[in-house]
């Protein structure tokens, strides 16, 4: 079904009713997947990896099978296909890439998978936060597809196509930037534009997201052409409130997108999945480490360090429990 006229449109569809392939190419060809890739086209896609803890990847990073059928679909028009992740603090894009099962890919299908700490890296202005190296992969090719995990999250509410991109910047400590996330988030999307959304919502999670919260089995997918229109239903789908996330109405405000419920249609039954989520709590912890995140010393000499951070974060926890930390 065509969007109505003048208004974003988002599918919505049940893995429990046809094959994950079946539904990955639906969600492609609603979004009208082949008029945006020209034969030969450099395409770059970016899954969800932000973890590679393997008993936490099933509920924090975008399911291997999802990026798989979307490359074999590429490949129907272009040999050029990139799957790209960035370092993080606690692991490499490569170890990320082998938690979640991602290396098959490469060899089985011949696409690319791209570590972009490695890559060409350019100067750019990302207001406010000024010059930031960003790789020329995502600023040079014809189309960039985002495959984010439907999440909640400790600091920006919730994680879906927007935040996705924030592991498009290369460097490994980018928590240094975390005092500019939310109109970091909106200004990226301007630059890299994803194109297509494809939202994983097969295993999400709720409550202390982006990777220690707890799963929650919706066997969805849901896309579109508007990642904001994408977050926006990912979110009400979950009981939280666009409202209530900054970097969604900031990316809006950009005219990148709407998040208002009557100026986006929905194809697929929206009542049948809508739950009710537990929200990400912004405890007074929480909120200490990412106002100390924006210092250097901090990060490489607390957080970087495992001999400090995990018997730091062992304390916290015991700290959670007994309710001492709790309420921010």
């Amino acid at each position: 079904m065509s969007p109505e006229a003048g208004k974003s449109g988002v599918i919505l569809r049940s893995v429990n009713d046809a094959t994950l392939r079946q539904v990955v190419r639906e969600c492609m060809e609603f979004c009208d997947w082949s008029s945006l890739v020209p034969r030969g086209a450099k395409v770059v896609v970016k899954p969800n990896l932000c973890t590679a803890v393997p008993e936490k990847c099933e509920m924090s990073n975008t399911d291997p099978r999802i990026t798989r059928y979307v490359c074999e679909m590429l490949l129907e028009r272009t040999e050029q296909v990139y799957v790209v992740e960035s370092d993080g603090l606690r692991q490499t894009a490569l170890e990320a890439f082998d938690a979640s099962g991602y290396r098959p890919l490469e060899k089985e299908l011949g696409i690319k998978l791209v570590r972009m700490t490695d890559n060409d890296l350019v100067d750019y202005n990302v207001p406010p936060a000024g010059k930031v190296k960003l790789p020329r992969l995502m600023l040079e090719n014809d189309l960039f597809i985002t495959l984010p995990v439907l999440k909640t999250h400790a600091l920006t509410y919730f994680t879906g196509s927007i935040k996705n991109q924030w592991g498009c910047v290369p460097q490994y400590d980018r928590i240094l930037l975390h005092q500019y996330l939310n109109p970091m988030l909106a200004e990226l999307h301007a630059i890299f534009k994803p194109r297509i959304s494809i939202m994983d919502a097969i295993i999400a999670m709720e409550g202390r997201g982006p990777a220690n919260g707890k799963p929650r089995r919706m066997d969805l997918l849901l896309a579109g052409r508007d990642g904001v229109a994408v977050d926006a239903t990912g979110m009400r789908l979950a009981g939280l409130d666009p409202v209530r996330c900054e970097h969604l109405l900031l990316t809006a405000a950009k005219g990148l997108g709407t998040w208002k419920a009557e100026e986006i249609a929905i194809d697929g039954d929206f009542a049948a999945h809508a739950t009710q989520f537990e929200p990400a709590i912004l405890d007074k912890a929480i909120a200490a480490m990412d106002y100390m995140s924006r210092y250097r010393w901090f990060v490489k000499y607390m957080l970087e360090k495992d001999f400090v951070f995990y018997p730091f974060r062992a304390a916290v926890q015991v700290l959670r429990k007994i309710g001492v930390v709790e309420g921010g």
